[in-house]
């Protein structure tokens, strides 16, 4: 199992038709699963970037 290290989460909201229809929506952050140093963790491509 892989240990998760990063506090990002889902981002909320509406999207907007041109009619000002309402539907609800997720942005889901970008995790991805990466090994540091044998160990197994999720971690954000950002700071996947950052890392390296």
């Amino acid at each position: 199992m892989a240990k998760k290290i990063t506090n990002k989460k889902p981002l909320t909201g509406n999207l907007r038709s041109h009619a000002e229809n309402k539907t609800k929506m997720k942005q889901k952050p970008n995790l991805q699963k990466k090994t540091i140093n044998g160990e197994k963790v999720i971690i954000s491509a950002r700071e996947a970037k950052k890392m390296k």
